[in-house]
């Protein structure tokens, strides 16, 4: 279940995360890709085709009126990866470790 929210083409999962709607994208994804790639809202848009350029402009708009809350929602999303990249330094998953016993790795 969504909620619209006062933006057009964004609206609010049960957990009151921002979506782009119609998808399954997250404002955040958009943004992290606009921060780590430097793209424009065109090519943002050319990268997502299935996302028109009017949705990109409300996702960011979104962003920058929540900026303080995404950003956080973010960082806690990087700190998460970089636990489980650790995690799986010291012990790796059970797939690897059948891949290294059949030599595959």
């Amino acid at each position: 279940m969504t909620v619209k929210s006062e933006y057009p083409h964004i609206v609010l999962d049960e957990e009151e995360v921002a979506i782009i709607e119609g998808t399954s994208m997250k404002v955040t994804e958009l943004v992290v890709e606009r921060l780590a790639y430097g793209w424009s809202p065109e090519e943002l848009h050319l990268q997502h085709s299935y996302i028109t350029l009017s949705q990109v402009h409300a996702a960011l708009a979104y962003y920058w009126d929540h900026a303080e809350q995404l950003d956080k929602e973010i960082s806690a999303r990087l700190k998460n990866v970089e636990e489980l990249r650790e995690c799986s330094k010291r012990e790796p998953s059970p797939v690897i470790v059948r891949l290294r016993t059949q030599g595959r790795l």
